[in-house]
């Protein structure tokens, strides 16, 4: 359970707060789900730390009754699991109360430098009216932060060549 609750559950917030602005073009308060990020780091844990403890100390798993030895893990990975719950609750209404009241979402609101982040906040049915231009995805330094919010690219000056024609080729 450690394994898969914590790699999926953290994962999945992970990726659902990371795409949220793109998705529904509103952000979220971030300091709301910071608190609700630690919240949930410090339930799951203390849910499920004493259950590791637990087995050491040769508690089966699946049973109904137990040796009262082992209540006070019970109740601390009980009182992890309260946690943890509240923690999720969180994090579920900060992310609903930013649906209804969050303010609009700039394009790129975490300085990335992919394409995905060049289209509006949601993005249009075809993604883009005109292509972008586009630098290297890896190189930050022409990322400049926007005075309205967000972040975009700032490309070099450059002129287009027009490829050669067919007929300007001699080969």
């Amino acid at each position: 359970h450690y394994v898969m609750m914590g790699g999926t559950l953290v994962a999945f917030l992970a990726g659902l707060h990371h795409w949220w602005p793109k998705m529904f073009g509103k952000m979220y308060n971030e300091l709301g789900a910071n608190i609700a990020a630690i919240i949930i780091f410090v339930g799951f844990n203390v849910t499920f730390f004493p259950q590791f403890i637990l087995g050491t100390q040769g508690m089966p798993r699946r049973y109904a009754t137990y040796i009262p030895q082992y209540q006070p893990l019970h109740v601390l990975s009980t009182y992890g699991s309260y946690l943890l719950g509240i923690g999720l609750l969180l994090a579920a209404l900060v992310l609903l109360h930013s649906l209804f009241r969050g303010r609009k979402a700039p394009d790129n609101p975490f300085g990335a430098a992919t394409l995905e982040w060049k289209c509006c906040s949601p993005p249009t049915h075809h993604n883009f009216e005109v292509d972008p231009l586009m630098g290297s995805p890896y190189v930050y330094d022409n990322i400049a932060e926007d005075p309205d919010g967000g972040y975009y690219e700032v490309l070099p000056d450059f002129q287009r060549e027009s490829a050669p024609t067919p007929s300007e080729t001699h080969a």
